[in-house]
């Protein structure tokens, strides 16, 4: 409810629950379930881990970062991925290889 006229400035609730107290369920996790997952170039991995950090403080309870021994989101290592490309036993297949 909002009222304009003079006087009632008292009753005003513009943007109510915006921002700050969780007023609901969001979602379910389990403990060591994944809840977000970053692929960047290695230049802005700085950067990509301290978004990340800044972000665990919206989250209930505690967050690890950690990061992965895979190349981007796949199975494969980083070096057995780049050895594999370039050896041609992998092809580059849309976002999937």
């Amino acid at each position: 409810q909002m009222l304009s006229c003079a006087g009632a400035d008292r009753l005003s609730s513009g943007m109510r629950h915006s921002y700050g107290k969780p007023i609901g369920v969001a979602a379910r996790v389990d403990i060591g379930q994944v809840l977000l997952s970053v692929r960047g170039k290695d230049a802005s991995e700085p950067h990509i881990i301290e978004a990340i950090r800044r972000g665990k403080f919206k989250f209930a309870g505690r967050q690890k970062i950690l990061k992965s021994l895979k190349w981007g989101f796949t199975k494969y290592e980083r070096e057995d991925y780049v050895r594999m490309r370039k050896n041609g036993e992998l092809a580059a297949d849309g976002n999937i290889v």
